[in-house]
């Protein structure tokens, strides 16, 4: 047991919570986006309306959410990738954060985007140390 926790690395255990978060909130954006719309805030529903229809964005949302949980769990794509995704995540997150905060459940967020700017700086020391040597 002592092993297994020696080599239990923080950026598996951050890669897969946030890639299991990801397939479940893509995967419930494209099957039900009318539950998803209190999310968004007025002024972006009308933005987003100029462009589609607003069931037609949440799905492409969800899209994008399932193609960041593929990435995060595909663990044989390069670190430069979950990288990428890492801080795609952080910035999204702090998006709604700042622009979309829905105050009874805005405590979430907070740990989402810490767990996302945690799995980026790790990923991101880790590439450093490795191109260094």
């Amino acid at each position: 047991m002592k092993n297994f926790f020696q080599k239990l690395k923080p950026e598996w255990i951050l890669r897969l919570g946030l890639g299991l978060m990801y397939l479940y909130s893509g995967f419930d954006l494209i099957m039900n986006p009318k539950g998803w719309t209190w999310a968004l805030p007025w002024w972006y529903k009308q933005m987003v309306m100029v462009v589609m229809p607003i069931d037609g964005y949440l799905r492409f949302q969800g899209a994008l959410e399932l193609l960041m949980a593929f990435l995060l769990l595909s663990f044989f794509f390069p670190k430069k990738v979950a990288i990428a995704v890492a801080a795609v995540s952080s910035l999204e997150i702090l998006f709604i954060l700042l622009f979309a905060p829905q105050f009874s459940i805005t405590f979430r967020d907070i740990g989402v985007l810490g767990a996302s700017l945690a799995l980026f700086l790790i990923l991101l020391k880790t590439k450093i140390e490795a191109e260094s040597r």
